[in-house]
């Protein structure tokens, strides 16, 4: 890859979103921008965050595609800037757009462990894992000095609430003192997604996301502190990363690994343009390729959004993907051991005013 061309962001644009009919905003630079511009510098895309308020802290979904009905999301928007991540849409609904806007204008739920305990301790409340990570990060760079993520983990740790924790981070790591715990009785799992073993691809691909050997680090950690760990190659990038399938699954098997799973690359709304510019941009030499891919096994279109279909691609190329699958998890012991049902019946509610009896 051109030295020039080594990103300081994923996405290339930013776009307004017109789905919502929102209003056109101003966009007003700040003096540090104006600085840089006299002094003959490209403006810097800097990291702001804001504080969002919500009212309740679980997302509930009825998809028949996942495995989990609820999740937490303790910050909206994700650093890492991966061009591909399917949640850059949804800041659409804040009236920003999906590129940059994404990955610098971030969100921080800083009453997330408030409004957790709050859920847990309704009557009604059943009991079901919950997961993180699901739409952006929580082991995002701002994790360092928020420490949202940690301060739910403990409301789950407490209560003895199953958790499945997905991230491309390492950070992850420093909460094992939590996670080993809950590990024992098991009421924790743990995916790390590793997309590229190449540090040029992984930068280009996932930029502030940490490399691949500090993910495979990460997976050894967790492995070794007795927390089920899956690798997860989320997603594969057809003619980019599909090669290094087998040689991930590998890596993540000597890291201790217990399972692992893929999923080819999606576009929905706004991401699409966004992958497309990137790839202009950055693989211009295979960017049709990849797109007339990504349209076979997508029928045609560049995604595919309806329910039942949008995880299933088809074609040939989908087949072969599949095969290399089972065959590298086979030869490497991925998958062999019984997958982990979460424990659900050790939950106890927060202690509120009154301590518990016993």
């Amino acid at each position: 890859m051109d030295a020039k061309l080594r990103p300081v962001r994923g996405a290339t644009l930013n776009r307004e979103s017109t789905r919502f009919n929102l209003p056109s905003t101003e966009i007003d630079g700040d003096w540090l921008d104006a600085r840089d511009a006299i002094d003959g510098q490209a403006p810097k895309a800097r990291t702001t965050v804001t504080i969002e308020k919500p009212k309740t802290i679980i997302a509930r979904n009825q998809s028949p595609d996942i495995g989990f009905d609820r999740s937490i999301n303790a910050y909206r928007g994700c650093e890492h800037g991966c061009i591909y991540c399917f949640a850059r849409p949804t800041h659409a609904f804040h009236d920003l757009s999906p590129g940059l806007d994404f990955e610098t204008k971030l969100f921080a739920k800083p009453d997330a462990a408030s409004l957790l305990r709050a859920e847990l301790s309704k009557p009604r409340y059943a009991v079901a894992p919950i997961a993180m990570g699901t739409n952006t990060d929580p082991y995002q760079p701002i994790e360092s000095d928020w420490r949202i993520t940690r301060s739910c983990i403990e409301v789950l740790a407490e209560t003895r609430h199953p958790l499945m924790i997905t991230t491309k981070s390492d950070r992850v790591t420093r909460d094992i003192d939590l996670l080993s715990d809950m590990a024992k009785d098991g009421l924790v799992s743990v995916m790390v997604s590793v997309t590229s073993l190449d540090p040029k691809v992984a930068m280009t691909v996932e930029p502030r996301a940490p490399r691949p050997a500090r993910r495979l680090a990460a997976i050894k950690a967790l492995s070794e502190a007795g927390i089920p760990t899956i690798v997860s190659i989320a997603p594969v990038i057809p003619a980019i990363t599909d090669h290094e399938m087998e040689h991930i699954l590998e890596a993540a098997a000597d890291a201790g690994a217990a399972h692992a799973s893929y999923i080819l690359v999606r576009l929905p709304f706004e991401v699409a343009p966004l992958f497309r510019a990137w790839l202009d941009t950055h693989f211009p030499d295979r960017a049709g390729k990849v797109m007339a891919i990504i349209r076979e096994i997508r029928g045609g279109r560049d995604n595919d959004p309806d329910f039942h279909t949008r995880m299933r691609p088809k074609g040939a190329w989908a087949d072969l993907l599949r095969t290399r699958f089972r065959i590298a998890c086979r030869k490497t012991g991925l998958n062999d051991r019984q997958w982990l049902n979460l424990r659900t019946d050790l939950f106890r509610p927060p202690e509120g005013a009154q301590m518990r009896l016993f």
